[in-house]
């Protein structure tokens, strides 16, 4: 299999990670790779801001479709085609990588929608908390053990999130679907058996037919961007594709090099 360069052996991913403090750099990759995709999607809103017009789950809709002809486009420069047979033949990877998908296009789905609806509070109140949850599913599914130090730092942050949460006088459901779904996912993108851009391209191809019959069903009954939309506006749909992948492409690659809890934590011999 041809090796993408995020998915490079210069430093050990989570299935080879025993020793990663033997890596010769001094910085673990994986921190660089999610603090870049991390930083794009601090500036989504702004790009969702654009779309106010579209529908919320149109625009998930959209993205779906113009990632896969992005991934593919990739694909094809790197002629990177051979894993596709051999996933095929390997049902279980099929199914975690459709579980993936769907947390993903939930979590998209929600996270649009508060955007577009005076919820960026929310939504940033969800990536917040995130870091919590990755501690969680760290210590609990990859025997993870954060240092002393780092336990006060998660109740540092679970005071805060209470702190806001009564501020607010509601639950913040937003923060919370948002946490949750992108944390399964992480864990799930950290213990996949397919490197990042395999494993991205795949999620693409097992939502991109639902989405593909969506959009032509609006587009069939004279509903939706692709019919009603300007050009500004269908411009600014198909940037979505790269937009969506490469942060996606970053994060995945960061997931498999870095733990989710601790900088040492241990990885379960089972994951």
């Amino acid at each position: 299999m041809v090796a993408f360069p995020l998915d490079s052996a210069t430093c050990p991913t989570h299935q080879n990670q025993k020793h990663n403090h033997e890596c010769p750099f001094t910085m673990n990759p994986g921190v660089l790779y999610a603090a870049l995709a991390y930083t794009a999607w601090g500036l989504f809103p702004a790009f969702f801001k654009q779309l106010g017009n579209v529908n919320a789950f149109e625009v998930v809709m959209h993205r779906m479709v113009w990632w896969l002809v992005f991934l593919t486009i990739v694909l094809a420069v790197l002629r990177h085609w051979t894993w596709l047979r051999e996933v095929a033949r390997q049902p279980r990877v099929v199914a975690a990588f459709a579980l993936s998908a769907l947390l993903l296009s939930a979590n998209w789905s929600v996270y649009v929608w508060a955007v577009q609806n005076a919820h960026v509070v929310d939504a940033s109140l969800g990536y917040f908390v995130l870091p919590l949850v990755n501690v969680a599913f760290g210590f609990s599914f990859l025997h993870e053990r954060p240092r002393p130090v780092q336990w006060l730092a998660v109740a540092v942050a679970a005071f805060g999130m209470v702190w806001l949460t009564l501020r607010a006088g509601h639950l913040p459901w937003v923060a919370l679907v948002l946490a949750a779904t992108f944390g399964v996912y992480g864990l799930l993108r950290k213990v996949a058996t397919l490197g990042a851009l395999e494993g991205l391209t795949l999620e693409s191809l097992l939502l991109a037919p639902f989405a593909v019959g969506l959009l032509a069903w609006w587009a069939w009954h004279g509903q939706g961007a692709l019919v009603q939309g300007n050009a500004s506006t269908l411009g600014w749909l198909l940037l979505a594709g790269p937009l969506t992948a490469i942060p996606l492409l970053l994060f995945a690659a960061g997931a498999r090099r870095i733990p989710m809890a601790s900088p040492k934590g241990r990885s379960s011999p089972h994951a």
